[in-house]
């Protein structure tokens, strides 16, 4: 049991980051859930914290919006809290050619993977060296390690994620502090649906549940493990993609994107 230690938690209420919820209530931590909808974060709250017993705050915000992970930080901070773990799990996606795809909600994908995520990084950071302790989990995809041609801006965000949080594990070496990414594959969440795909059977053939998901990536960030690709054919994947030549591999991905656009 973690005692009173407390987890802010970003997409919390449903697919992975309602998962990963779970386990940190599980464990003792008190919770901070963040997304849009009000009413189903009291829900999930409301569900947590009566099966764990622990307390659970809702937070009420659009990361697509600017300001907002300062306003997540300043709430927080108006209640005395401190941010033990961070898990920046928000986002979305979105499938189709670059040029035709809708260019707001394009911002709005790099504002909630790429600005709100580093911002709010920076906020909790600060205070986790000072305490000399602390986790920040960061959620990646295994689309991180390659170009998406037809998902040029989702694949182009989560790379940004993994170097980053890379990049930030290795600065804070030492410190008590840990960074982690987790770089899921295909899993069975809404995010499809959001992103205008259709499943295929091979992606219900290889997808993962998000419980399997946020269970590789709870238990990576709880070993201080920089990152976490849940899955055996994940890793194969993620492995081939670094030591494939980048054209190829940038032509496979199109040729899978493509298959999905006509589903």
């Amino acid at each position: 049991m973690q005692g009173k230690k407390t987890a802010l938690i970003t997409g919390a209420t449903s697919g992975i980051g309602y998962e990963l919820a779970r386990l940190f209530a599980r464990d003792g931590y008190q919770l901070i859930l963040v997304a849009r909808d009000e009413e189903t974060l009291k829900r999930v709250a409301d569900e947590l914290a009566g099966e764990h017993k622990v307390s659970a705050k809702v937070i009420a915000k659009d990361l697509s919006l600017a300001g907002s992970a300062q306003e997540i930080f300043s709430e927080v901070e108006r209640d005395d809290g401190i941010v033990d773990v961070l898990v920046n799990n928000a986002g979305f996606g979105l499938l189709g050619p670059f040029v035709r795809t809708d260019l707001q909600k394009e911002l709005a994908m790099m504002q909630v993977h790429v600005v709100s995520l580093t911002h709010l990084t920076k906020l909790c950071l600060k205070g986790m060296l000072e305490r000399q302790e602390g986790k920040i989990l960061n959620v990646a995809s295994t689309a991180a390690f390659q170009p998406g041609p037809l998902m040029a801006v989702y694949y182009a965000s989560k790379a940004y994620v993994l170097s980053f949080s890379q990049a930030i594990a290795n600065e804070v070496r030492g410190s008590g502090v840990t960074v982690s990414v987790l770089c899921p594959g295909p899993t069975r969440t809404a995010f499809m649906h959001r992103a205008g795909m259709k499943p295929s059977k091979v992606f219900n053939r290889i997808a993962m549940d998000a419980a399997s998901v946020a269970a590789a990536g709870y238990e990576g960030l709880m070993r201080g493990e920089t990152v976490t690709v849940p899955g055996f054919m994940n890793k194969v994947f993620a492995f081939t993609v670094r030591v494939a030549p980048r054209g190829w591999v940038t032509s496979i991905i199109r040729r899978i994107q493509e298959r999905r656009l006509k589903a």
